[in-house]
Order: C-alpha cells, then sequence, then structure tokens
C-alpha cells in the first residue's frame, strides 16, 4: 500500500544511496532572475552544460517593476539579473518569457496557466514557494542555488526522502471562507515548525471541492509550516484544468498520461508518519497579527497572549512590539495603510473575481494605498475580459502589471516602515515586504473589505451570498 507522495516519489528515484540520500529525477526546472545568474555561472566554470534544455522553463518576476514595464528597469542590480537570465537563457536555448513577453509572469503562475505543470511530475525551482505545484499531484519543492546549478546539468538532485503527513479537512466552509484561510488556519494550529521534514498530502470534503486555484493556495502555503511541499491528488477537476493546455500531451500521448494520472492517489491502507484532522466549520475568515505566518487568529478574534499558544514569552512580545499590537486587543478595526493584492499565493483570476465581489458599487477608502497585481499578462487579460477592471476603476482603484511585487521587497513596490499592510502574499516575517514594514497575511476578501473601510474588516458584513 503506497500513498500517493511514494508513487511519485518512487517512480524518479535513478539510485538509492544506502545511508544516503536519493538521487531524484526531475522533469519540470523553473528559473527566474535571483537564483538562476549564479548557477549558471558555476556551470560555465565548472565546464558542464545543460543536459535537457527542453526541461527548463524561465520568466522574470522577483525583481520586475510592475509599472512601465516597457522602459528599462532603473536598479542596476534588478536590470543586470534580468539581463543575465535572458543571455544565459539564448546561450543555453531554453524557453525564456522576460518582461514584455505575453507569457511572463510570476512563475508559480505561469507554470500551470501553460501546462507545464502535470500530476505525477517532479518540479523544482529556486524559489521556496514553488510547493504551488503540488496543488496537481505532482511533487514540488524549492531548492538552493548549487541546486539549481546540479539540476541544470544532470536533471537530477540528491534528496532525502521526506516524511509522510496527511491533513484532511471535512465538512463545508462557511460563508466567506477561502482556501487562504484554510491554509492560515491550519498552519496556525500547526504552527511554522509543525510539519518540519514531512511533505503534506491535504485530503478531505474541503479539498475535493475546492477549485484548482484554491487548491494551489494551499499548497503554496505548505512551506510556511515547515513542510518540504504539498499536494492533491489529481482528479477529474485536475484533468479539466490542463486539458489542451500548451505543454500538456495531446491525442494519443494524452489518453496514455491519463492512464497513469488515474493510478496517482493513496491507496486504501496506506500509512503516514503523522496525520491530523479537522472540521470546516472550525474556520472562519483568517487574519495574522504577528511575524510569522503561524500567528494567526480568525478575523473576529482578539490577539492571544503567549500562554494562550504555548509561546515563548520573549519572542511573542517581540513579534507584537514589532506590530504594534498587544494581547487581547481586538483585530477588526485596525487602521490599515496599505493593501496587496498579488503574488504567487493569491494573483490569479479567482482572487481578482473574488476582490471585486466585495467592491463593485463602492469606492476605495481615503488615505489607503492599495497595489492590485496579477500574477500573469493571462491573467490582466481575463480581468480586461471579464469586466473586473471596469468594476476596480469604478471604485477608484488601479491595476497594475504582473510580478511579485510587494510580497518580498525585491523591486520597486516596498511598504514604507513602520506602514501597515493586509497582503495576500504568505509571508509577514519582519521587513518582508519592506525594512520595517508591518504586514497582516489574509485572503482577497478581507484584503478587498480592508480595501473599502481603511480598517481590517470581515468581508462576510459587506457580501451578498450569491457573490462568493
Amino acid at each position: 500500500m503506497k500513498t500517493l507522495f511514494d508513487k511519485v516519489w518512487d517512480s524518479h528515484v535513478v539510485r538509492k544511496i544506502e545511508g544516503g540520500p536519493d538521487v531524484f529525477f526531475i522533469d519540470r526546472h523553473f528559473i527566474h532572475e535571483v537564483t538562476s545568474p549564479v548557477a549558471f555561472l558555476g556551470l560555465k566554470n565548472r565546464g558542464n552544460s545543460v543536459l535537457y534544455p527542453q526541461r527548463t522553463f524561465a520568466t522574470a518576476d522577483h525583481n520586475t517593476p510592475t509599472l512601465n514595464q516597457h522602459l528599462p528597469v532603473g536598479d542596476p542590480l534588478s536590470a543586470n539579473q534580468l539581463k543575465a537570465l535572458r543571455e544565459n537563457t539564448a546561450e543555453w536555448n531554453i524557453v525564456h518569457w522576460g518582461l514584455g513577453h505575453r507569457k511572463n509572469g510570476i512563475v508559480h503562475v505561469v507554470g500551470p496557466e501553460n501546462g507545464i505543470t502535470l500530476p505525477g511530475a517532479t518540479i523544482v525551482c529556486g524559489d521556496s514557494h514553488t510547493s504551488t505545484h503540488g496543488a496537481f499531484g505532482a511533487i514540488a519543492f524549492g531548492i538552493g542555488t548549487s541546486e539549481v546549478e546540479m539540476v541544470l546539468s544532470t536533471q537530477c538532485i540528491m534528496q532525502p526522502k521526506p516524511k509522510k503527513m496527511r491533513i484532511s479537512v471535512n465538512g463545508t466552509l462557511g460563508f466567506g471562507v477561502t482556501p487562504k484561510d484554510v491554509a492560515l488556519f491550519i498552519i496556525a494550529e500547526l504552527t511554522t515548525s509543525g510539519a518540519t521534514g514531512h511533505f503534506v498530502e491535504y485530503a478531505g470534503d474541503v479539498f475535493k471541492n475546492m477549485s484548482m486555484e484554491g487548491r494551489m493556495t494551499v499548497c503554496n502555503m505548505s512551506i510556511e509550516m515547515g513542510a518540504r511541499g504539498g499536494m492533491v491528488a489529481p482528479d477529474e477537476k485536475t484533468f479539466a484544468y490542463i486539458k489542451g493546455r500548451e505543454y500538456t500531451p495531446k491525442g494519443a500521448d494524452w489518453d496514455k498520461a491519463m492512464e497513469y494520472w488515474s493510478t496517482l492517489k493513496t491507496d486504501d491502507g496506506a500509512e503516514f508518519d503523522k496525520e491530523f484532522n479537522y472540521d470546516a466549520s472550525e474556520i472562519e475568515p483568517m487574519v495574522t497579527y504577528g511575524t510569522n505566518p503561524g500567528m494567526g487568529v480568525g478575523i473576529t478574534k482578539t490577539i492571544p497572549s503567549a500562554s494562550d499558544i504555548q509561546a515563548s514569552e520573549v519572542t511573542f512580545k517581540k513579534s507584537l512590539d514589532y506590530m504594534g499590537f498587544a494581547p487581547g486587543e481586538p483585530m477588526l478595526g485596525k487602521k490599515v495603510d496599505y493593501v496587496f493584492l498579488g503574488s504567487c499565493t493569491n494573483a490569479r483570476i479567482e482572487d481578482f473575481r473574488a476582490f471585486a465581489s466585495v467592491i463593485k458599487g463602492k469606492k476605495k477608502a481615503d488615505d489607503l494605498t492599495v497595489w492590485l497585481v496579477p500574477g500573469s499578462h493571462v491573467v490582466e487579460e481575463k480581468i480586461k475580459e471579464e469586466g473586473i477592471l471596469d468594476i476596480l476603476t469604478e471604485a477608484g482603484f488601479s491595476l497594475r502589471e504582473p510580478g511579485c511585487s510587494a510580497c518580498l521587497a525585491m523591486n520597486d513596490d516596498k511598504i514604507p516602515a513602520g506602514k501597515l499592510a493586509v497582503s495576500t502574499s504568505n509571508r509577514n516575517f519582519e521587513g518582508r515586504q519592506g525594512p520595517g514594514a508591518r504586514t497582516i497575511l489574509a485572503s482577497p476578501l478581507v484584503a478587498a473589505a480592508t480595501a473599502v473601510t481603511g480598517k481590517v474588516t470581515d468581508p462576510r458584513e459587506l457580501l451578498k451570498p450569491e457573490l462568493v
């Protein structure tokens, strides 16, 4: 009896090293401008070549501006990294979607959009949130720069096999509760180290009923509880999503792939190292109050004390001091300076639909900066085609161009020191969105409600049930 994870992992082991890591074959390799330049330099210095250039795909996302992308990039470091990516991919005949390319966007958004992400595949990228692709029943995880070089030159990586964890959420999610809330709830329950050393399979009613974009959001956040990655067994939703995309198998190849993909599920009786079960009714819209994604609470609740969550008094106090918060305070009503909708966690079309469902017919709050950043040009086009841009414009919002944007302060979109942001991204570490910036992680619905009130607001107060 094997788990889904076992089936995919074991089928990709090239060689087992007794008492050591597995030599593990990689089907798809994503690169971007930040971690790849040094890897290519190492390749050159060792006199190695790229073994399978057709298995690597490059896009520019981390350092890219989200305004005036048709102009030269002003920051010298960013410009040099983008130039290096362009030159290295050209030299080795690697697919490259740079600034201005119609397929350009955040690496973990454009991969699934183009059918590069497939069930049963092994996928790596020099980016921790590569776990996103696990939504398709793939084993996907982030790697370091030296490992990027290893994959370029050998198409393999040396990895110890992680332990296995299953997280089941059964029942029906409540009104206004999104996949982002599910992820933040689980991380708050398990803490940021609760899944360390494990690969997580998400199971149960909630994930079966969840859209592919929702599954991507949950798998994206797996890394925030210490997991190596997360995955959901492929099903009819998965197959319908990927069918007909550019890099998806066609014709007889599709039929053959489907025969294999249909076997990708955990066998009855297969064992996990750890299992956790939750009831969907326990979950409400979530927000973070501290400086890691595990410091989350239901939006109607108050900030706990260190003893409430069995945390270290010293580190807990340091975190709240940084945020300017205190135990016992409500999260509702906290005045906010910035709202960010975007990142590889929540920059897909469903996220913009959700945001629009809240702000339609309303106006952006005064004295509030709002950055709405699609994950790709494909998402940007859909926003326009579906009339979402009109809703945003009428409410006083503007749309920026694709990129990682304010997720990680590696580009021009930085939250100023001391300012408080409600963000749909994945990390709220000190300085993550800019030196001294303070971050509340939340769903697109919470972000939208905040964007029209200027303060942390429960989206259920503004939503009509039929719009969710």
